[in-house]
């Protein structure tokens, strides 16, 4: 007990036939034993240390019934716990191991009856293996047969049979790592069913690839975090300079590194361990190199994922190296089934083997040394002749080739930005690039040529400049026959070539053009296999439909520059377009749209010009609806069961809108600037966003039970009452300009309610009801506001503004976190009511123009001494 006192040694107290109370008030068979000792002085250590080492928790006899293997076994476990005895290679520079090891194992619960497979996955060189490394090292002691099998797929490609002979199956549970699975024969084989093993056994998978696991039957998927900046300086440091941070002077190369490594371990234990003791010019030189010359080591890891590919997906990951990376998910698939793959499934395989991500926006992300390694696949079969790479995206090489008409039959796929460039020159130079398939081109000359700029006068304040044509007669216009999918922003011509068939054309793209119609003199010709049509600018004058019969997705917009109808496009739509599921339409000259000739039509904008809206029975594949500064006089929607989002703006004749009893499917409903008089939304159980905005006329509005409401925002001058009781969800809460609302009506319990703000209203009460999550509180001129009910405890307040109420008194109630309490202008406020203490961490209170505000009436609710902050800024 001396050496637990001064050097902090942990105690163990063994209860062998004998109950900790004996030993603590030394009576039964432990009295007896001290009566016999005669040396009263070494007795009485002993006496001390017992009732001290009584008090401490140990093990008991008892507990096990008297067995004592069970007994032995207990201590054993937790005394290898507690030492970690494991004769185990240990990574000596783990760094933010400890968070991901007990997720992962906290993820087990406590079912530790059964067989646990865990499955941990993330891109190659992401730490995977450093991570199941960590965790058996941490929980091997338990059980009675472990082993790590390492490097499976490559061990595997010889025999199976090795592997299997590492497999403890000896009657016990088992601790199992299969590290680097790339495929389900070798899960089949090593561990193919639960059963094989006893209960409470544990199987941990690294993998690449997220479907072995899911076909395996995987239920405990982790996907592996790359490094966080903080964690990766730490690491680097590690292995570049022997401590936990940058050698002074070496800190911003050290951040250039990082950057580069981009969260990836292996990258930065690599460039760590090569310029450990180098000079500083030496690490400028090697982040140079790097810029042009991968990192060999991380690239030959992260190609095996590459080469584990079937074809097709190799050429699609090559397409989203060299030029789909930053693209919205549902526009790379556009392009990629233009080209003839399997998009959605082989986009799904890229991100199951960590090749790619798919971020909430549905963007489409690659990590830089895999946009590298998949760019640098594409060089390295003619590294000094880019005219015979397959995918070309570097300006200067694109320039050079066209310029000096190098092209090739070799090229698929070319994505460009040109500033200099001729457009014909352009033109001319992809005669040679027969089998191009892509073709994405933007033209930003004339927003950046800074000649132009000095001739925009200081005061206009926009401009729009499109390209002339006046040299278009000059140049024999070409584009290759087997293009599928065609961008060309700011095309400068008004017309696709003569020659151009497009007979293999899937998609079209000409966004700020020059185009006035497709083929010169008005030719027709039948686009089979053209899929997508979007077509924007100020010259556009007619589009068949008739045709394009595989239609599906078509924008068609006209950018009007003068008054009057003239300059609308003629839409020809023969008879049905039974293809057809998107379509945006502006400045068409049809006053109405018929939705009888597009029965599977999912998205409809419609904007400017239209009067009549025509419906037929029922429209059940309609899920998306938007018309802006049309001059619809009336709307039903209750032919559209499936609709999910309804959003109408600038339609100032709109007078009436029909709803559904109940909008089932309704998720988002937005309302600006309409003449409404009445609202009745009905029960919209799946609605999360209302948005009524500018609708002055609004004298009514209803709203039934909607569970899922969690955003609203309503500007309506003319709108007296209005009942949220059924909304229990609610998150936030915006009305301004609601001039005439003197009644609102919140949930009694309204628990997500984290924002409410109202402006310029004529309440005269207002009760939150308990809202114990609300953090902001925005009255701001309601001149008629008398009374507030806050809960008793707003504890998660932070601001709360008033303005030009007509409020005597304001209870705070305990409100420990408001740190902003403004009142300005409240004219008649002469008191505020708050606990001692409510207020430590207020520091900005502003009562200016309170000019009759006498005090605080601080409650003595507790022994708590402290008032404010004493760095409280105040105005009055």
């Amino acid at each position: 007990m001396e050496c637990h006192k001064t050097t902090e040694h942990t105690v163990y107290p063994v209860f062998y036939d004998v109950e900790p109370s004996e030993v603590r008030n030394q009576i039964g068979a432990v009295g007896e034993a001290f009566a016999k000792h005669e040396n009263e002085e070494v007795a009485g250590k002993w006496r001390k240390a017992l009732k001290e080492v009584a008090d401490v928790a140990g093990w008991e006899l008892k507990n096990t019934d008297g067995h004592e293997a069970k007994f032995i076994r207990q201590i054993v476990e937790k005394l290898s716990l507690e030492l970690r005895a494991i004769n185990v290679r240990i990574d000596k520079n783990l760094v933010g191991m400890e968070t991901r090891i007990n997720d992962i194992i906290s993820s087990l619960g406590t079912a530790s009856d059964d067989v646990h497979m865990i499955g941990i996955w993330g891109i190659g060189g992401g730490g995977k293996t450093t991570l199941a490394r960590a965790i058996f090292n941490k929980i091997s002691f338990q059980f009675e047969g472990k082993s790590f099998i390492e490097n499976v797929r490559e061990v595997s490609k010889a025999s199976l049979n090795s592997l299997q002979s590492q497999i403890p199956l000896n009657g016990g549970k088992v601790l199992l790592v299969l590290d680097d699975v790339d495929c389900m024969d070798q899960l089949e084989a090593l561990a193919g069913d639960p059963s094989w093993f006893k209960p409470g056994s544990i199987i941990i998978i690294t993998t690449r690839d997220e479907q072995v696991l899911v076909a395996h039957g995987v239920k405990l998927i982790h996907n592996v975090n790359l490094l966080s900046d903080k964690e990766a300086i730490w690491l680097f440091s590690r292995y570049a300079f022997g401590k936990e941070i940058p050698v002074q002077g070496y800190e911003e190369l050290s951040r250039q590194v990082v950057c580069y490594a981009a969260g990836l371990p292996l990258t930065i234990k690599v460039l760590g361990s090569f310029l450990c003791g180098k000079s500083k010019p030496e690490w400028v030189d090697a982040l140079a190199r790097l810029k042009t010359i991968p990192l060999e080591e991380t690239q030959k890891k992260l190609e095996l994922s590459y080469i584990s590919l079937d074809e097709e997906h190799k050429e699609i990951f090559l397409d989203v190296a060299t030029i789909l990376k930053g693209w919205l998910k549902n526009s790379a698939i556009g392009a990629l089934e233009s080209c003839g793959f399997y998009a959605r499934i082989g986009l799904r395989v890229l991100e199951q083997k960590s090749l790619i991500t798919i971020d909430d926006d549905e963007c489409l992300g690659m990590h830089d040394h895999l946009k590298e390694m998949g760019r640098n696949i594409v060089r390295r079969s003619h590294p000094d002749m880019p005219n015979k790479h397959s995918r070309l995206w570097d300006g200067k090489e694109i320039e050079d080739i066209l310029a000096n008409d190098m092209g090739t039959e070799a090229t698929r796929c070319i994505k460009f930005y040109y500033r200099g460039l001729d457009p014909q020159i352009t033109m001319k130079g992809l005669r040679k690039m027969k089998e191009l398939r892509f073709l994405d081109v933007t033209d930003d000359k004339f927003y950046s040529d800074p000649k132009i700029n000095k001739l925009i006068p200081n005061c206009l304040n926009g401009l729009e400049v499109v390209w002339c044509n006046w040299k278009s007669n000059k140049v024999s216009l070409y584009i290759p026959d087997a293009l599928r999918y065609l961008r060309w922003y700011n095309y400068p011509f008004r017309s696709l070539p003569k020659s151009f068939q497009a007979n293999n054309l899937v998609a079209l793209e000409m966004a700020e053009s020059g185009i006035v119609q497709l083929w010169k003199g008005g030719e027709k010709k039948v686009l089979n296999k053209l899929r997508f049509l979007h077509l924007s600018g100020p010259k556009l004058r007619s589009l068949d439909l008739g045709l394009t019969p595989n239609l599906e997705t078509l924008t068609l917009v006209k950018h009007v520059h003068g008054p009057g109808p003239g300059g609308l496009v003629e839409l020809h739509m023969p008879g049905e377009c039974l293809k057809l599921r998107f379509l945006e339409l502006d400045h068409v000259k049809s006053r109405m749209f018929d939705l009888g000739l597009t029965p599977n039509l999912e998205k409809l904008y419609l904007r400017r010009d239209l009067v009549e809206l025509h419906m037929p029975d029922t429209c059940p594949n309609l899920i998306s609806l938007h018309f802006s500064f049309s001059n619809l006089r009336t709307l039903d929607i209750g032919r559209t069961p499936n609709l999910e989002d309804l959003y109408v703006s600038g339609c100032y004749d709109l007078k009436e809108l029909h709803m559904a009893d109940k909008c089932l499917k309704l998720r988002s409903l937005c309302l600006v600037g309409l003449k409404l008089r009445t609202l009745d939304i009905g029960s919209s159980p799946n609605l999360k966003r209302l948005d009524l905005h500018g609708c002055n006329d609004l004298e009514e509005f209803l709203i039934a039970e909607c569970p899922m409401l969690t955003f609203i925002k309503i500007e309506c001058l003319k709108l007296r009452t209005l009942d949220l009781s059924l909304v229990p969800n609610l998150n936030k809460l915006f009305l301004s300009e609601c001039k005439d609302l003197v009644e609102l009506h919140l949930p009694g319990r309204s628990i997500n309610l984290i924002t409410l703000q109202c402006t310029n209203s004529k309440l005269r009460t207002l009760d939150i009801g308990l809202s114990p999550n609300l953090t902001g509180l925005y009255l701001t001129d309601c001149y008629d506001l008398e009374e507030l009910q806050l809960v008793d405890q707003c504890q998660k307040l932070v601001s709360l503004k008033i303005s030009h109420s007509k409020l005597r008194t304001l209870d705070l109630g305990l409100t420990p976190n408001l740190e902003k309490l403004n009142l300005r202008k409240c004219y008649n406020l002469v008191e505020l009511h708050a606990p001692i203490g409510c207020l430590k961490n207020l520091v900005h209170l502003d009562l200016s123009g309170c000019l009759a505000f006498r005090s605080f009436l601080f409650c003595l609710t507790d022994k708590t001494t402290g008032l404010v902050n004493e760095s409280l800024e105040m105005f009055s």
